[in-house]
């Protein structure tokens, strides 16, 4: 009797059980964006520092306010001295970096496909990939002048050798079982390398050209101290020679948002490049 009143509350309870919802479990690590986190951690530091230099617990001989940075950034641009500045930086930055990531992709690339380059050039790279670049601008001074060539060389050949090793490393990474799953099916090499090969290594080469790109940053710093009468590097070694602190740290600024545009136009790329990435 008592099975028989039961029954149906078995039965009802059924339907309510089968609709409710399961929760997706297949993001598999993806990154979520948390957008304005890294603002407010920013903000958070910024006021930190001028509570400190105002409250005398941050002596201005080792950190100046925030707010004195800001407004000589601000005169720094009304003075024109910030385009003045900028312009001839992006221009190395920008030529250097291409030359050197462009070739790094090209060699890195042919290092991972082809055997006999990778027999050659493998220990080539490993040879010069931990010389000190800095140490080498004054060679490329003898080289290619006091003027802009040896800035472009040092830059390029600082943002080479990583990307090289990044490109290679990442073909080497892609799923050999994908690649034979292709030559089963009777994929050309050019088919196997364009749509297997470069989708699967293309997160580790945008990868390496994160540290590439910021590698090129600090050599350019280092070009400019050099015989550069205009750039970012000159500005922060005349302001660093003067103990001018607030000139110092607006200079290091530039670079910080510098280093920021050029992560944020790499993920940009990452985007619409591995979109089918899920």
């Amino acid at each position: 009797m008592s099975d028989a009143v039961l029954e149906p509350k078995r039965t009802a309870e059924a339907p309510a059980q089968a609709q409710r919802p399961v929760p997706f479990r297949g993001g598999g690590f993806k990154p979520v964006e948390r957008g304005g986190i890294g603002l407010i951690v920013f903000i958070v530091l910024i006021g930190l520092a001028e509570m400190g230099t105002r409250q005398g617990w941050i002596s201005p001989l080792t950190l100046p306010r925030p707010s004195d940075v800001f407004w000589t950034l601000v005169e720094f641009y009304q003075t024109g001295q910030l385009v003045l500045n900028i312009l001839p930086s992006l221009t190395r930055l920008a030529v250097g970096a291409a030359i050197g990531a462009g070739t790094g992709i090209a060699i890195g690339l042919m290092i991972g496909l082809f055997s006999y380059v990778r027999a050659g050039l493998v220990p080539l790279v490993a040879a010069i990939f931990p010389i000190p670049k800095i140490a080498l601008l004054p060679l490329f001074v003898i080289w290619f002048g006091i003027d802009e060539g040896s800035k472009y060389a040092l830059i390029a050949f600082g943002t080479f050798t990583p990307t090289v090793v990044a490109t290679y490393g990442a073909v080497d990474n892609v799923d050999r079982t994908l690649i034979r799953m292709g030559q089963s099916f009777g994929l050309s090499w050019m088919s196997i390398v364009r749509k297997i090969v470069l989708p699967g290594a293309m997160p580790g080469i945008l990868s390496g050209l994160r540290i590439s790109l910021a590698i090129a940053i600090i050599l350019l710093v280092a070009a400019e101290m050099l015989g550069a009468e205009y750039g970012i590097g000159a500005y922060i070694l005349q302001a660093g020679s003067l103990y001018d602190l607030d000139r110092l740290f607006a200079g290091v600024l530039i670079l910080s948002v510098l280093g920021v545009l050029m992560n944020s136009a790499v993920g940009w790329i990452e985007r619409r490049v591995l979109a089918w990435r899920v």
